[in-house]
């Protein structure tokens, strides 16, 4: 682990620093892509991770659950799966007369939602709005969900049988989308060396608990932004708008959401302001799923930002 520079945020995040080393001995070779969750939880953002079966998508939503002391529940989506399995149900109970509320496994602090693109989209959109409300809504009822509340989604690649792609405007509500990819040659022999790391996850032990959590949220969007930053931002989201290999250009609100990412990609460094460079490390979880190919109409490849990022200059 690099030196950190501290911050007068009050030092270095070390319980983070520990927070990343611990889930890269679970999660070995992928030590971007846990900074990139972990980013998008601390910025108050929800995650969607798209990848083939076997990747480690489910290890690492449940290695973060442990290490940040969140109540972790997991939703198995499949065809089959109504609104009411995710949200939850009232019941008559005979004795008292009375109806009683059964709150549904999305009634946690990070939920898990496995295969979001094997449900229907009725189902999928319960989910979505939950999100969206940080409430849910039944039988007239409004019941507020838990403080914090992180959902990481897992999906198969459209082209899989059986699935619903998400549509774009679902998709908007996940500040990043990564993918974890295959591990490379030295991890997958460790992995394959260690039977597995899924169990080792179950043993881990929390570095923070749940209730700090809101508070360095707080830290996290007191990073100053500086103009420059700002406007180079702003050139990054207008030359997705310009560029023809594009659909259509980010919206504002993804502008926002690239900021709030950024932010949290400094101080996980240590830093009280954010720089190109947590810009850049963060823009392609945070716009590749916004984005739409002229020509396809699918996801916009890592290539075509990494490409944008190259033609807009450093203020």
């Amino acid at each position: 682990m690099h030196h950190r520079t501290p911050s007068p945020l009050g030092g270095p995040p070390r319980p983070f620093d520990q927070i990343l080393q611990q889930a890269g001995q679970i999660i070995y070779g992928k030590q971007q892509e846990i900074r990139l969750a972990l980013a998008c939880l601390l910025a108050n953002g929800h995650l969607l991770i798209e990848d083939l079966p076997g990747m480690g998508k489910t290890t690492l939503a449940h290695t973060l659950a442990r290490l940040l002391g969140l109540q972790f529940s997991r939703i198995q989506f499949t065809s089959d799966l109504l609104p009411a399995d995710i949200t939850g149900v009232s019941i008559f109970e005979r004795n008292s007369g009375e109806f009683r509320f059964l709150p549904g496994p999305v009634f946690a602090q990070l939920v898990l939602a496995d295969e979001i693109n094997r449900a229907t989209p009725k189902t999928q959109s319960a989910l979505l709005e939950a999100m969206e409300e940080g409430q849910v809504t039944s039988e007239g009822q409004t019941r507020p969900l838990p403080r914090p509340f992180f959902v990481i989604a897992t999906q198969n690649p459209a082209h899989q049988i059986g699935t619903f792609p998400l549509p774009e405007s679902q998709l908007d509500r996940f500040l990043m989308r990564i993918e974890m990819g295959y591990p490379d040659r030295a991890a997958e022999r460790e992995l394959l060396a260690s039977g597995g790391q899924r169990n080792r996850a179950d043993n881990l032990a929390a570095l923070i608990s749940a209730d700090q959590l809101p508070a360095i949220q707080r830290q996290v969007t007191a990073i100053h932004a500086a103009g420059p930053l700002i406007d180079y931002v702003q050139a990054l989201v207008e030359a997705t708008r310009q560029d023809p290999a594009f659909r259509h250009g980010l919206s504002p609100r993804a502008g926002l959401a690239l900021l709030s990412a950024a932010r949290a990609w400094a101080w996980l460094d240590g830093r009280d302001m954010v720089i190109p460079d947590d810009v850049q490390a963060v823009l392609p979880a945070v716009a590749c799923h916004r984005l739409r190919t002229a020509r396809q109409g699918e996801a916009a490849p890592i290539e075509d930002v990494r490409r944008l990022v190259q033609s807009v200059a450093i203020p």
